[in-house]
């Protein structure tokens, strides 16, 4: 299929009608209809019937849709890049990254990168760790930045570092308990733990295993954030993500890394066969530059 086959057919079958699709591509019906019947035709199949005075996709037609649409978002990729290029001299990059690293460390890195390259565009979305490679998969987007990103063939990971998890706490729960939290004084302690805490969260049960400490959940929430914001009300202490708890300090909460230490990667992920640019490799740069300056925050008891 051509280009123009693909996108009249994609808005033809998301639309569902040849009048909606040529509204969408700002073109005539006849046009619409001209190039569908010429795709059919090259095709040897139909892809749309009129059943009961709706055109309505054959079973031809769903099945090419599954493939026409991952190569429908990757020419309208093309398309945005190829304009950002032409009117700004930039590019366009589509980040995914884990929500506590979302909400802290990207939009600082994101705002002092386009400090200097404004004409580089983004889209930003926070998923949790499976849905980060799934949006790579699905070409959703370009790179992922994660947790301990998990080895695979078709996936190219580039090393940010690492970092550890630390307890969040009220400052008047816990008395001077030193530079690092030991695991053990949480033994049967009222915790807010996460629902879906991926590779991070396997850490943590092995090394409670390990050191054979029961705490109670409590409370269980979707995202480090969360868990941290339920902290601060009071509903118990929680384990997070280093990054999150410095984003968390106030007068009344404090953290430490926990001991003995629970450590992890941070990796920048994309698929092998989407090798990154120029543009998306510099901010990588910058990403973990502004991974090293959150550390300026020092733990707090």
């Amino acid at each position: 299929m051509r280009v123009r086959q693909i996108e009249v057919f994609h808005a033809v079958y998301v639309s569902g009608s040849i009048s909606a699709a040529a509204r969408t591509l700002q073109v005539s019906q006849p046009s619409v209809s001209k190039v569908l019947h010429h795709a059919e035709d090259q095709l040897g199949f139909k892809l749309f019937a009129l059943v009961r005075g709706r055109l309505v996709p054959t079973d031809e037609g769903h099945a090419l849709f599954r493939e026409v649409d991952e190569a429908f978002e990757r020419l309208r990729s093309l398309q945005q890049t190829a304009k950002n290029i032409r009117t700004h001299g930039g590019g366009h990059i589509r980040l995914a990254v884990v929500p506590s690293l979302g909400l802290s460390v990207a939009p600082r890195a994101i705002a002092r990168f386009r400090a200097r390259h404004p004409g580089v565009t983004f889209d930003v979305q926070t998923l949790h760790h499976d849905e980060l490679f799934r949006s790579l998969y699905e070409r959703e987007s370009d790179l992922a930045i994660a947790y301990n990103p998990p080895a695979h063939s078709r996936m190219t990971c580039i090393p940010l570092g690492q970092a550890e998890l630390a307890v969040l706490f009220e400052r008047k729960a816990f008395s001077a308990p030193g530079s690092r939290f030991p695991l053990s004084r949480l033994d049967g302690s009222d915790v807010i733990g996460l629902a879906s805490s991926g590779p991070i969260g396997d850490l943590l049960d092995a090394e409670l295993k390990r050191q054979n400490v029961v705490i109670r959940e409590v409370v269980s929430a979707q995202t480090f954030y969360v868990a941290a914001a339920l902290a601060r009300y009071g509903a118990g202490v929680t384990i997070v993500d280093e990054f999150t708890a410095r984003a968390s300090v106030t007068l009344d909460m404090g953290f430490l890394p926990l001991e003995p230490a629970v450590r992890f990667n941070i990796g920048c992920v994309h698929l092998e066969d989407r090798p990154i640019s120029a543009v998306s490799s510099e901010f990588v740069s910058h990403f973990k530059e502004a991974l090293s300056d959150d550390r300026d925050v020092p733990a707090a008891a």
